[in-house]
């Protein structure tokens, strides 16, 4: 029996795949938990549709990451935060606080799409952030950290 998977079901395969399984398992466990649905060359012909839509929203989202990481590469970011007199941060820096920083310079970065490789960053210096604006688009960005006067 041939199907098409409505999600991601393990050992079998990934959303919108068309696969073919036992008679039984799809007519008494994938179709009636709404996991899959029976490959007919109606269901075939809209699976192709969905997938060439989507593929085309894809590659828009992508030149569009594209785009701010180019404009990200050229931008220097300082986060000016309260020291000790020996250098070391009362607290630490995070994501949340370099997220504001690029939000102030006109992009809208979400703290969640930013890792920094030290996970706090307790001393005065520079650092590097990876940024991912997309599944496949992550730009390296360069900040530093300052005493705050």
């Amino acid at each position: 029996m041939e199907i098409i998977l409505l999600q991601d079901v393990q050992n079998l395969g990934s959303k919108d795949d068309m696969v073919t399984v036992k008679d039984g398992y799809g007519r008494n466990f994938l179709i009636p938990n709404k996991m899959a649905i029976v490959a007919t060359e109606s269901a075939k012909k809209i699976l192709a549709e969905n997938t060439r839509q989507r593929a085309h929203k894809e590659a828009k989202l992508k030149e569009e990451a594209l785009a701010i990481a180019e404009k990200l590469q050229n931008k220097q970011v300082v986060i000016a935060t309260k020291t000790s007199s020996t250098g070391k941060i009362f607290g630490s820096v995070n994501t949340i606080q370099l997220a504001e920083a690029i939000n102030k310079k006109g992009f809208e970065i979400d703290r969640k799409q930013i890792k920094i490789a030290d996970d706090s960053i307790k001393e005065v210096g520079k650092y590097t952030a990876k940024i991912k604006l997309h599944k496949e688009v992550v730009v390296d960005f360069d900040f530093e950290v300052i005493t705050e006067e």
